[in-house]
C-alpha cells in the first residue's frame, strides 16, 4: 500500500508541477532570474517531499501551491512596478564603454577581469577595441555593441534590396503528409505527387522530411536507412 501511496503521490507531484509550470510560463535557465531560480529550487524539493510523504502529502500540495502563487504573483508586480523589478529581478551594468572599463560594475556583476574577457572571448571578441560597449544582463549574460567599424556588413551598406525569407512549411514528416501543412501552402496532394514523381520518388513513405518555400519550392529529404559511421570531428 505505501508503494502504491508513493506512485500515486509522485503522478500527482508531477501533474501539479507541470501546471504550476506552465501557469508561469517557459523560461530557458539562461532567462530565469535569481528569484526565479530559488522559486524553482523550493518547488522541487517540495515536490519531491510530496511523493515521498506518506502521512502529510497535502501540506506538501499547499505549500507548493504557495510557491507558485507567490513566483506568479511577483511576475505580476514587476510587469507594473520598475523599483521593485529591479530589486527582484535585478538590473543591467554597463561594463565597458568607449575603451573603459567599470571597474565597480565588474564588482557589482560579480565578475573579475578574467571572467569579462572570457565572455568577450565566448562571443567572438578577442581584441577589446572591437568593442563599443559591453552590457551585463541581470540574466547573467553579456551582451555587445561592436564598434561601428567591426560590425558586419549588411546588405543596407551595400544599398542592395535582397528578397525577403520566409520560414518553409514542413509538408511530409517521417513518410507522413502533413495536410494541414500542405493546405496551408495553397496546395494539394495532385501536386505534391506530381513533384514527388518528378524528384523521383514514387510515394511519401520514401520521404523523412519535406519543406515547401514561399515560391512553392519543394526540397526533399530521403529516408536513409544506412548510417554514417566515420567519426568527422575526432
Amino acid at each position: 500500500m505505501d508503494i502504491l501511496r508513493i506512485i500515486i503521490s509522485s503522478f500527482a507531484a508531477v501533474i501539479v508541477l507541470f501546471i504550476i509550470t506552465k501557469i508561469l510560463g517557459d523560461k530557458q535557465i539562461s532567462q530565469l532570474s535569481l528569484f526565479d531560480y530559488i522559486i524553482g529550487i523550493s518547488i522541487g524539493s517540495i515536490a519531491a517531499e510530496m511523493a515521498t510523504e506518506l502521512e502529510t502529502p497535502f501540506n506538501s500540495l499547499v505549500a507548493m501551491l504557495v510557491f507558485g502563487f507567490t513566483s506568479f504573483a511577483v511576475t505580476i508586480i514587476t510587469n507594473k512596478s520598475v523599483k521593485i523589478r529591479k530589486i527582484l529581478t535585478g538590473r543591467t551594468l554597463i561594463i565597458m564603454e568607449k575603451g573603459v572599463i567599470y571597474r565597480e560594475n565588474l564588482k557589482k556583476a560579480r565578475l573579475d577581469l578574467s571572467d569579462f574577457l572570457t565572455l568577450c572571448r565566448n562571443s567572438g571578441y578577442f581584441d577589446l577595441n572591437q568593442i563599443q560597449t559591453a552590457i551585463f544582463e541581470h540574466n547573467g549574460n553579456m551582451s555587445f555593441l561592436p564598434v561601428a567599424d567591426e560590425r558586419p556588413l549588411t546588405p543596407k551598406d551595400m544599398n542592395i534590396k535582397p528578397k525577403q525569407d520566409y520560414i518553409m512549411t514542413s509538408v511530409i514528416m517521417d513518410g507522413n503528409i502533413c495536410r494541414e501543412n500542405l493546405k496551408l501552402t495553397g496546395n494539394n496532394d495532385v501536386w505534391l505527387n506530381k513533384q514527388l514523381h518528378a524528384q523521383g520518388y514514387s510515394s511519401a513513405k520514401e520521404v523523412l522530411l519535406a519543406v515547401c518555400d514561399r515560391d512553392n519550392k519543394l526540397t526533399i529529404y530521403p529516408i536513409k536507412t544506412d548510417t554514417d559511421k566515420s567519426d568527422r570531428f575526432e
